[in-house]
């Protein structure tokens, strides 16, 4: 008779588990290009929040879930006066972070935003400093942000440099779920088996398609989707801390397993073991407030704003010679229906860069997009696959994100090719991009806080000593807006 029960005997922890949880106890980092980068990486992300309280479709969503509660020790929101509880304290940070799709990148085989959490980092740093305050105790002080920051960024990237989470439909954001449920799990306190706990539940939830990244599906949740990833993250690091008891092969359970159920049976590969790698090589969104595989187009069509800004009526073709990514996320054709629509088209961007000569985010609204000659010009543009820049957008040693525009007229004249391999805000561009990112920062920043906090913000971040030594509480004073 054959036995048709299950095995019911708990195995150990599957090992891509057991080895975040390694790293965050175990691993000291020593980097201080990395350190270095942080403190660019959170200066940068606060200067895409304030800008992003411009718009009344992201500032709608921030508050309390019930008006008018009132959380004793909340969590302060940058650029605002609410204190919440740090589960939706971490959303309304994230998707300041995230709404303009202006805060950095890691780009490879899934593709990402590792200052998404920052939303679920800043959240729990200030939760805990205050709570410890209260108690009697020493408050977490800005370097533990900082190497919070630099472990997030390493999980989520290193995660992302051989597993595309994109081939089987899934979005990047879980990624950032999993990044911010371990990373504040360790914030919290726990050690080894409490980590593990909060990863497994990450497996075990739920993840969101990508279809409202997409056409004919593109639309703003896409702006938000990644403060509800990181603030998710700081729900299950919670309940772990409660107690709740993980799943030890939540990924590799034959039939239930994330690996069977989602990851058509395949295992996660690693490139590398986690260090400091992602941080230090992370990439600036500097000069465009664009989807990242667009920044070199986008540069390309406004080096070449000079030569058609009087020609547009005699283009006859534009060609856009780019990588395989590019091709899969951000090529459309057809109507663009709202701001999210436009910022995920490349033709649209190059319309922009080519009419304009630069590319705001004011750019993507209602108003801009009516202009006739932006539809003229997709209408006459061709994106077609370079080899060799799908083939070094991978490279390890290169991760290069290059981009070409060509223009033919209908007089048979050509404006040339107009090459840019690697953005500005690359780690091959960080002695020309840094200036332009402090620039970038300030500007952003003064767009909702007074002169004496932009100057007191700037000169903070810029003095790393003084910022790793300060109580976050105090930080997260700085930014307060009644």
């Amino acid at each position: 008779m054959t036995n048709m029960a299950d095995s019911n005997i708990r195995p150990d922890p599957d090992p891509e588990m057991a080895a975040i949880a390694d790293y965050l106890c175990d691993y000291e980092i020593s980097s201080e290009e990395a350190y270095e980068t942080a403190r660019l990486c959170l200066l940068d992300s606060l200067g895409c929040a304030m800008l992003s309280l411009r718009f009344p479709e992201c500032a709608r969503l921030l508050g309390p879930l019930v008006p008018g509660s009132v959380v004793p020790l909340g969590v302060r929101v940058p650029g605002t006066a609410f204190e919440l509880d740090p589960v939706k304290a971490a959303f309304d940070i994230g998707i300041l972070i995230r709404w303009l799709d202006f805060n950095d990148t890691w780009l490879a085989a899934e593709w990402g935003h590792p200052s998404d959490n920052l939303g679920g980092i800043l959240a729990a740093a200030d939760f805990i400093s205050r709570r410890n305050r209260a108690e009697g105790k020493g408050p977490l002080v800005m370097r533990e942000v900082l190497t919070a920051m630099i472990k997030a960024y390493e999980i989520q990237g290193v995660m992302a440099l051989e597993n595309s989470f994109n081939r089987v439909g899934l979005d990047h954001v879980v990624l950032v779920k999993l990044a911010t449920a371990a990373v504040v799990t360790r914030m919290l306190g726990g050690g080894k088996e409490q980590i593990i706990d909060a990863v497994s539940q990450v497996w075990v939830d739920g993840q969101s398609l990508r279809s409202y990244r997409h056409a004919p599906n593109t639309g703003s949740r896409k702006a938000w989707a990644a403060g509800d990833a990181t603030s998710r993250g700081v729900r299950l690091a919670l309940l772990t801390m409660a107690g709740e008891s993980g799943y030890p092969s939540a990924l590799t359970a034959a039939s239930w397993g994330f690996y069977q159920v989602c990851f058509r049976g395949e295992r996660f590969r690693f490139q590398r073991p986690y260090g400091a790698y992602v941080m230090e090589n992370i990439l600036f969104k500097i000069a465009f407030p664009a989807e990242f595989h667009a920044q070199t187009a986008v540069e390309c069509a406004i080096m070449l704003h000079g030569k058609v800004k009087g020609r547009l009526d005699d283009i006859e073709r534009v060609f856009i010679t780019t990588h395989q990514s590019a091709i899969r996320i951000i090529s459309k054709s057809g109507p663009l229906y709202n701001p999210a629509d436009r910022d995920h088209c490349i033709q649209y961007m190059v319309a922009i860069g080519l009419i304009f000569g630069e590319l705001t985010a004011d750019h993507y609204s209602d108003a801009v997009a009516g202009d006739p000659r932006i539809d003229r010009l997709r209408e006459r543009m061709e994106v077609v696959e370079e080899p060799r820049y799908s083939s070094d957008y991978l490279r390890p040693d290169k991760r290069s994100i290059a981009n070409a525009v060509e223009i033919i007229f209908k007089d048979g004249g050509s404006s040339g090719k107009t090459e840019v391999e690697f953005p500005l805000g690359h780690r091959r561009r960080r002695g020309e991009g840094i200036p332009l990112l402090l620039r970038k920062c300030e500007s952003n920043l003064a767009g909702r806080l007074s002169a004496a906090q932009v100057e007191k913000v700037m000169t903070l971040c810029l003095d790393r000593q003084r910022l790793e030594a300060l109580a976050v509480e105090e930080f997260m004073a700085m930014l307060i807006v009644a």
